[in-house]
């Protein structure tokens, strides 16, 4: 499998790398067009923030190119967030894929959400052998709300989406490479679509 790993320096990339080769995957870092637009399967991580990630996508092109990809295409974390429409994280225009907002968390709880929370409304091949409750790993100050995306949601307080899917581009918010064993399931079910 030809799988590419979108780098546009604003992404946690050795962590998915060394997750991958965890499952016995290899991947290639690429900004590249022809190497993304060649790949099986492509992901795209991210960490940081909206606007200066944004920012480097364009430098390289890449908001023209991403959302014009065919394959399975996975978005985490921040990654998941730049392929919405607009955040408020700096007033922020995104990629646009994906026709929804990313807010900010209005709450009395502790903002960044960060740590171990839990799956629940699962509702994709991506979550095969994944439970109901399973827990995962977040960091994050912004969220998407529930939308006919969602695949699956966590509440903090109030529910959100804790994954996406819309046409061939799957997104997670929470960081799977970081997730222990349900994490590396998610993956691996992203890597068998």
């Amino acid at each position: 499998m030809n799988l590419v790993i979108v780098d546009y320096k604003a992404g946690n990339v050795q962590s998915v790398l060394f997750a991958l080769e965890r499952l016995g995957v290899q991947a290639t870092l690429s900004c590249d067009f022809e190497t993304i637009k060649a790949a099986d399967k492509v992901i795209f991580p991210g960490v940081g923030e909206a606007s200066s990630a944004m920012a480097q996508l364009k430098a390289r092109n890449l908001d023209k190119l991403l959302p014009t990809l065919q394959q399975p295409f996975f978005g985490v974390c921040l990654g998941m967030q730049l392929l919405c429409q607009h955040s408020e994280e700096g007033d922020t225009d995104l990629l646009g894929i994906i026709p929804l907002p990313v807010k900010r968390f209005q709450t009395e709880l502790k903002v960044p959400h960060m740590g171990w929370n839990q799956l629940e409304q699962l509702q994709s091949p991506l979550f095969q052998g994944i439970a109901e409750g399973d827990y995962v790993y977040y960091v994050h100050s912004f969220y998407v709300p529930l939308s006919d995306y969602t695949i699956a949601q966590t509440s903090y307080p109030e529910p959100f989406s804790a994954a996406l899917q819309y046409k061939n581009f799957y997104a997670a918010q929470f960081h799977p490479e970081k997730s222990g064993p349900a994490g590396a399931q998610i993956l691996k079910n992203f890597l068998d679509i």
